[in-house]
């Protein structure tokens, strides 16, 4: 018999009867065999465990870094459709004081009354999310926060200077969310 086939026969599981209801018990080296594979699958799925709990860390950190820039686009996206609402309603109040002005009467200065008070808490919800005007008349002409529609041909104001807003501009925390339009002033040409 060849050394192969002896090994075989020694690693050959044969039944063996004892108090277990002759259930076949393997030998010494098929027990040392399959405890270590046991040990390498234990091993493994240790190993995966440890992965899977620093990605799970790893994304917690991830997410408590980014909430608060979730938190500030989605305020960002509100006050953007909140703007243009705000200009609708400035545009209709120096209309409708205008009218007052011209002697309307008490229904129009109601009516002002009103949005003026509308007004105040718009005022009260842009400060306390960070939202501001851009400064445009008599300033002078800043690229960043201004855009240009014309220019006027003046001796009032230096070249430069901004001498008309023809639609509000805002700033959100700082940073510019939209460009006042603006007509600056031209030296009169002789």
């Amino acid at each position: 018999m060849s050394e192969a086939e002896q090994r075989q026969e020694e690693e050959a599981v044969e039944p063996v009867e004892s108090d277990n209801g002759g259930v076949p018990v393997e030998s010494g080296s098929e027990q040392r065999t399959r405890i270590e594979a046991l040990e390498a699958e234990k091993k493994q799925y240790f190993e995966q465990l440890l992965r899977l709990k620093a990605d799970y860390e790893n994304y917690r950190k991830r997410v408590d870094r980014e909430k608060p820039e979730l938190i500030r686009h989605g305020k960002t996206e509100l006050l953007e459709k909140m703007i243009p609402l705000y200009d609708v309603l400035l545009s209709a109040h120096d209309q409708i004081a205008r009218r007052a002005g011209d002697g309307e009467g008490a229904a129009a200065d109601e009516l002002v009354r009103g949005l003026e008070m509308i007004f105040q808490e718009f005022t009260k919800l842009f400060k306390a999310e960070g939202v501001c005007a851009i400064a445009a008349v008599g300033e002078r002409y800043d690229f960043d926060r201004h855009e240009v529609l014309g220019q006027v041909e003046t001796d009032e104001y230096d070249e430069g200077v901004v001498v008309e807003e023809l639609q509000r501009g805002y700033l959100i925390g700082g940073r510019v969310f939209r460009a006042a339009k603006v007509r600056i002033a031209k030296r009169r040409t002789l």
